[in-house]
């Protein structure tokens, strides 16, 4: 659910604190923990170090990002692919014939334009 228009967006009191009177190019990487804090547009151009429970990733702030929250660009949970031995198995097949493709392409030259 959005929050009530007559409350406004939540944005970190503390956090606001270290973007004022800050320029983006001095001012670094700002560490924060405060991923349910939207982004203001006193924001743009500043790299935010958010916390994901483990360690701070790097958030360079864009225009497109103004309104969303800081933690939705620091993702908590680290993807593990699926499948496990068979799986490997068609990845190497297929890495192996694009190689061969690729080396295939390299060893004949370009066939010449026919006259008509």
């Amino acid at each position: 659910m959005s929050r009530s228009l007559k409350k406004g967006p939540y944005v970190d009191f503390k956090l606001l604190k270290k973007v004022a009177d800050k320029k983006p190019a001095s001012a670094g990487v700002i560490k924060t923990w405060a991923r349910a804090s939207q982004i203001s547009p006193e924001m743009l151009g500043f790299t935010f170090g958010v916390h994901n429970g483990k360690a701070h990733v790097e958030v360079l702030v864009t225009e497109d990002m103004v309104g969303h929250r800081l933690g939705e660009f620091s993702p908590t949970k680290k993807f593990v692919r699926h499948g496990g031995k068979m799986q490997k198995e068609l990845e190497q097949k297929r890495k192996d014939s694009e190689i061969a493709a690729a080396k295939a392409a390299k060893a004949s030259p370009a066939a010449p334009a026919k006259k008509k």
